[in-house]
């Protein structure tokens, strides 16, 4: 079973394309994508990553980062 975890996303464009992802709650967690799409997907391969590195070092996760239920879903969505 999967555990969704809600947690504040930032998506910044660069000047070369593409997009930064960043989270306030988790400093560790950077990465990027070249469509919003795959910044989502690279993010969630991140959190992933800085999950396990907290559960190495035995450390708590953020306060501010809980399992979720029932999810609510936001996003932005380009049109043409």
């Amino acid at each position: 079973m999967s555990i969704i975890y809600k947690l504040p996303l930032v998506l910044e464009p660069q000047p070369e394309g593409g997009f930064t992802v960043t989270c306030p709650f988790l400093p560790e967690l950077i990465t990027e994508g070249d469509t919003i799409k795959e910044a989502l997907e690279n993010a969630e391969d991140a959190l992933l990553a800085v999950i396990e590195a907290y559960e190495d070092l035995g450390r708590p996760l953020p306060t501010a980062l809980q399992p979720i239920a029932p999810m609510w879903l936001e996003t932005a969505v380009a049109v043409s």
